[in-house]
C-alpha cells in the first residue's frame, strides 16, 4: 500500500491517519466462535442460470474432493464462507493468472480496446507518468468511442497525481470519483473518513471481464521480475513482483456489484444509462467467490475468510504478501497449522518501499520460526504480490496485505477460487518464487545485528496503523 510515497511523505500520511482516524472500524472478528457455528452448513453453488439444486452442490464438492485426496477444508471453508458472504460461490467461469506487470498490463489493454458498453475502474493509486498516460489515453479514446468510462480513484493513493489529470479525463465525459478526498472541505455524506482508503485494484470491461490483484496504474510495475543478477536488499534492479487475474464468466456480475456499491456508497453522481448487467454465460470451469471488505462490515469478510482458511488446513498453507503486518490471531493460526501437521510457508519481501512496514513484519520472524512456519525472503524484485494456496484446492488472489490496515480500514477485493487445476498453477507460481528467496534459518536470525532488533522494535509500536 505504502507505494508511491518516499518515508518522508509515508510518515506525514501515517501521522495524519492516526490523527485524524475516527471510530466505527471494522474488528477483527472472534474466528474460532464464528467457525464453531457455521461448519454443519451444506455447500450451495450458483451458475450462470441461478442457484444449482442441492443434489448437484453435493456432488459438485464430492468431485473436488475426489480430485484432491477427500480434503475437508471443502466443507468447513465453503461453510463458513457462504455463511459470512453475500455473494456465492460461482460455477462457469474462465481465470487466467497474470504474473507481473507486462502480463497484466498487456491483458487489460486488449480488454479495454474491445470494450463495446462501458469500462468500470477503480484503483489505489493511477499516477501522472508513462504507463498512467497510456491507460487514460486508451479511456479517452474508447469514450470518444461512445464507451462510458466510470473511474474511482483513492485520495490518499493517489495523492501525488495533479487534479489536473484527472480534470482532463472528467472533462471529456469520464466519470471520475474521488474516493474520500483528502481535503475536508471536499466530503461527501457528512463524516470526513479520512482513515478509510479504496485500495481495490479492480477493472470491469462490458460488465464481462474483470480484472483484480495487486497491481496499480504506475510506471514502477512496467517492468517484470526475472532476476538477471542478485541485488542487495537495499539496493533492488527496479522490477516489482505482483500477481493479478483476469476473470471472465457470471461471477464478473459480483466484481461489478461491489463496484456499484463503492460508487454510490461515495455519492457518485448518477452514472450514463449502460449495460452495467449483462446476461453472462458459462465460459469455463472455475468455481469463483467475489469478497470485498469495507469498514462498514461488522468485521473483515477478507480476513476471516483467509484466516479460517488456514484453521481448517490440512496439508499446505503457501502465502505470498507484500506487506506482513499480522494480528495475534493470524499468528497463532500459522503456529497452530504447523502443530497440526501442515506445512505452511511463508514467501515475504527483502526489501521494501515501506521500512516500517517492513520490520514491523520482520519483528514476528522469531515466533513464526520458533512455531515451525518457513519463511523466505524474495530476491531481485520488489515483491508486492497478496496470494494463497491451500491444501491444492483453495486458492486467493487479491489487494488484501496480510496487515491491520487492509482487514479494518481499507475497501479490498479479493477473489476464492476452488479447484485443483488453478491451485496446481498457484503452486507453480510460488515454486518459482520460493527459488528466488533466501530461507531465514532460525539461529542466524537470532544473531541478526542489534540495529536491527531496535528498527523492528521501534515499527511494532506503529503496527496498528500500517
Amino acid at each position: 500500500m505504502p507505494h508511491p510515497s518516499s518515508q518522508p511523505q509515508q510518515l506525514v500520511v501515517l501521522l495524519t491517519l492516526c490523527v485524524f482516524s475516527v471510530t466505527g472500524c471494522a474488528s477483527l472478528p472472534d474466528t474460532e466462535a464464528i467457525l464453531a457455528r457455521h461448519t454443519a452448513q451444506a455447500a450451495r453453488f450458483e451458475s450462470a442460470r441461478g442457484p444449482v439444486s442441492a443434489q448437484k452442490s453435493a456432488a459438485i464438492v464430492a468431485e473436488l474432493k475426489r480430485k484432491s485426496g477427500d480434503i475437508d477444508i471443502l466443507d468447513k471453508q465453503i461453510a463458513l464462507e457462504q455463511a459470512i458472504n453475500d455473494n456465492p460461490l460461482v460455477l462457469g467461469n474462465k481465470v487466467t493468472l497474470l504474473q507481473d506487470g507486462p502480463a497484466t498490463y498487456a491483458a487489460m489493454f486488449a480488454a479495454i480496446s474491445g470494450a463495446q458498453d462501458h469500462i468500470n475502474m477503480e484503483s489505489y493509486i493511477f499516477e501522472d507518468d508513462a504507463m498512467g498516460q497510456a491507460f487514460a489515453q486508451e479511456l479517452l479514446k474508447k469514450q470518444r468511442q461512445g464507451v462510458q468510462v466510470n473511474l474511482i480513484y483513492d485520495g490518499i493513493g493517489s495523492i501525488n497525481t495533479p487534479k489536473l489529470f484527472f480534470d482532463d479525463l472528467a472533462a471529456a465525459g469520464v466519470a471520475v470519483l474521488e474516493f474520500n478526498p483528502v481535503n475536508p472541505l471536499e466530503s461527501r455524506g457528512g463524516a470526513w473518513l479520512i482513515n478509510n482508503r479504496d485500495h481495490r485494484k479492480l477493472l470491469i470491461v462490458d460488465g464481462r471481464t474483470a480484472f483484480i490483484g495487486g497491481i496499480n496504474i504506475s510506471s514502477v510495475y512496467s517492468s517484470g521480475s526475472i532476476i538477471r543478477h542478485a541485488p542487495k536488499p537495499s539496493e533492488g534492479d527496479g522490477a516489482w513482483r505482483d500477481t493479478d487475474l483476469q476473470i471472465d464468466g457470471p461471477v464478473v456480475a459480483d466484481f461489478q456489484k461491489l463496484f456499484m456499491q463503492t460508487w454510490d456508497k461515495q455519492h457518485g453522481k448518477t452514472l450514463m444509462p449502460k449495460n452495467y448487467t449483462p446476461v453472462l454465460a458459462a465460459v469455463g470451469k472455475d468455481i469463483v467467490r467475489a469478497i470485498g471488505g469495507t469498514p462498514d462490515d461488522p468485521f473483515s469478510l477478507v480476513y476471516l475468510t483467509l484466516i479460517s482458511a488456514i484453521s481448517n488446513a490440512e496439508k499446505q498453507v503457501f502465502l505470498t504478501n507484500a506487506y506482513f503486518v499480522p494480528d495475534p490471531q493470524l499468528l497463532q493460526a500459522l503456529i497452530d497449522a504447523v502443530a497440526r501437521g501442515v506445512d505452511v510457508r511463508l514467501i515475504l519481501p527483502s526489501y521494501s518501499d515501506s521500512s516500517l512496514v517492513f520490520y514491523a513484519g520482520r519483528a514476528q520472524y522469531a515466533r513464526l520460526l520458533a512455531g515451525g512456519v518457513h519463511i523466505y525472503e524474495r530476491q531481485g524484485a520488489l515483491l508486492h504480490a497478496k496470494t494463497a494456496m491451500i491444501d491444492g484446492v483453495w486458492s486467493t488472489v487479491g489487494s488484501s496485505n496480510l496487515d491491520w490496515r487492509s482487514f479494518m480500514d481499507n475497501d479490498e477485493v479479493n477473489a476464492v477460487i476452488l479447484g485443483r487445476d488453478f491451485a496446481a498453477q498457484m503452486t507453480a507460481m510460488f515454486a518459482l518464487d520460493q527459488a528466488a528467496s533466501l530461507p531465514i534459518d532460525p539461529k542466524t536470525w537470532a544473531d541478526r545485528p542489534l540495529q536491527f532488533k531496535l528498527k523492528e522494535w521501534l515499527a511494532r509500536l506503529w503496527e496498528r496503523w500500517l
